[in-house]
């Protein structure tokens, strides 16, 4: 039996988000007391209103001291939570279900993640690269989504060019995106042939299909639905939320094909039962996925239900996801423009979502069904792993309850 669900039984009444980006002179500590500080400011609460905490974060912390210790918590439960890049979300999704199940009254989740100051070039706590001794061997991240385009581009027909022709317009995209926020990592519009022509990672991948190093932190708090209103006057109600993890045995399997990610399918599939919805393309106001690379973002938009299978090149072309479009997707840049601190990036795109059904974007990037009164659900996705292997992550929210 799958999820109960737990629709229009939460709300989150107060969220906070640093800018992401080199904070080489701020701290883990520093970021998500910034990021805790003003959620609760927006909640209108103190820090001791919150009866407990979820804490995500991959590797800038271990156990709850990590966050009780920098907020001076006087003997809150803390429970930190890892889920590779979906921790965010995680830590988010737990906290929901606390308070849905009556546990607590107010509970909060904070993710926050320091990458550029760890050491490594990269993620950090993952494992390095083997030596050709496990099902992977010697492949980076950029190598393993890599193999996403060239596959995509063998079935569906497109010819190397018209494939690059489509990576480097969702790169443009979330660029565009991201130079009208100013808490993303990276502000600057960048120009087609500038995306097209920059130096090779891996693969069909240029430097600019690869979404960046960073560091930063955001943060949530969650209520009962029938009390959000004693906190705001403007709550987001949780619709759904879903998480799956696959067997991991997609690399292994000769029918595995790279263009598709089955556990973001059935993840989508579920958190659609759960809100109620059937057509996802035209019900949802935006959507924040996880572009980690560009191929990832073309092979979401179909298995999110966005585009037919074969279609998301031709609609991702078109504009349909650019902000003026049908559906806009990662109106903030997304993780091209904001980087990937891997704690932070699942409660970072519901930031956005709060941003947008609030009214709260600023009108340059503002969605234009929510600024007129249209529609008023936002999806947020997550997904941890990689090709064929990996833990996937949905949710649904509103501006209001449902009907």
């Amino acid at each position: 039996m799958g999820s109960h669900g737990i629709r229009d039984r939460v709300a989150i009444v107060g969220m906070g988000c640093t800018p992401f980006g080199e904070h080489w002179d701020r701290s883990a500590d520093d970021l998500l007391i910034d990021a805790v500080g003003d959620a609760v400011t927006s909640a209108g609460i103190t820090i001791e209103d919150i009866d407990a905490f979820w804490y995500g974060t991959q590797a800038s912390g271990v156990s709850g001291l990590s966050l009780s210790r920098p907020l001076h918590l006087q003997y809150k439960p803390v429970t930190r939570v890892e889920n590779m890049c979906a921790t965010g979300s995680e830590a988010l999704r737990n906290a929901c279900y606390a308070v849905a199940s009556g546990a607590y009254d107010v509970a909060m989740a904070v993710g926050v993640e320091k990458l550029k100051d760890s050491g490594m070039s990269g993620l950090s706590g993952t494992t390095m690269p083997a030596a050709g001794d496990d099902s992977r061997g010697e492949v980076t991240a950029p190598a393993n989504f890599s193999l996403l385009a060239p596959a995509y581009a063998a079935k569906y027909g497109l010819d190397e060019e018209e494939m690059k022709d489509v990576l480097t317009r969702i790169a443009w995209k979330n660029h565009f995106n991201g130079a009208r926020n100013s808490r993303a990592q990276f502000r600057k519009e960048v120009p087609l042939e500038r995306i097209r022509s920059a130096p090779i990672v891996a693969g069909m991948l240029g430097i600019f299909d690869c979404s960046g190093v960073s560091d930063g932190s955001a943060a949530a708090i969650v209520v009962r639905a029938e009390d959000a209103y004693r906190y705001t006057d403007r709550p987001i109600f949780v619709k759904a939320l879903s998480f799956v993890a696959g067997p991991n045995d997609g690399i292994l399997d000769p029918a595995y094909d790279f263009t598709t990610f089955p556990e973001v399918v059935a993840a989508a599939q579920e958190a659609y039962r759960q809100a109620g919805i059937t057509d996802p393309r035209a019900e949802l106001a935006l959507a924040e996925v996880h572009d980690c690379f560009t191929p990832t973002e073309l092979v979401l938009m179909e298995d999110l239900g966005f585009s037919e299978r074969g279609q998301a090149w031709k609609d991702a072309a078109g504009g349909l996801f650019d902000l003026g479009g049908d559906l806009p997707v990662n109106p903030d840049g997304g993780l091209k423009a904001f980087g990937h601190p891997i704690g932070a990036s699942g409660l970072r795109m519901m930031f956005e979502a709060w941003l947008q059904l609030r009214g709260e974007a600023p009108p340059e990037r503002a969605v234009r069904t929510v600024a007129e009164g249209g529609r008023g659900l936002a999806l947020t996705h997550n997904l941890g792993g990689g090709p064929g292997e990996c833990v996937s992550f949905v949710s649904v929210v509103g501006n209001e309850p449902s009907a």
